[in-house]
């Protein structure tokens, strides 16, 4: 990810993180929509995933400009991802619903440069957490 990459998606999210568990929820619905089987998946109180979901994000997006500092927490993700029974193609499902969602919560904001930064860092986040899951299996 570039400089200008890693702002855009820290400004951006700056906008969609007061929606808060509003927006997760969005995410959550428009994911099991495109793929309810995901649905099996989270056997957990909704609004407690959400609540979590919305904690990492806000970590991660203010981590990217310190990669070193959020990678071992990334890479643990993954791992543990794995044991839930997450499959590399459910990344790209979670991407969509995410890129959705962002484009709901900023509206004209979400311009193609906020995209393809945001596609950046989540194939970043994603191939990491990928890694570690074949990594630990």
């Amino acid at each position: 990810m570039t400089p200008n990459q890693v702002d855009l998606v820290q400004r951006s999210w700056n906008q969609v993180a007061p929606m808060g568990e509003a927006a997760i929820l969005m995410f959550y619905e428009r994911l099991f929509f495109v793929d309810p089987s995901l649905r099996m998946l989270f056997r957990h109180n909704m609004k407690d995933q959400s609540r979590k979901v919305l904690a990492m994000l806000s970590f991660t997006v203010a981590g990217l400009s310190r990669p070193h500092e959020i990678l071992p927490l990334v890479q643990s993700m993954g791992r543990r991802h794995a044991t839930y029974g997450v499959r590399d193609e459910h990344y790209d499902t979670v991407g969509s619903a995410l890129l959705w969602t962002l484009q709901q919560g900023l509206g004209c904001s979400f311009t193609p440069a906020v995209r393809e930064a945001w596609s950046a860092a989540f194939g970043v986040l994603a191939s990491t957490m990928k890694d570690a899951a074949r990594v630990a299996a």
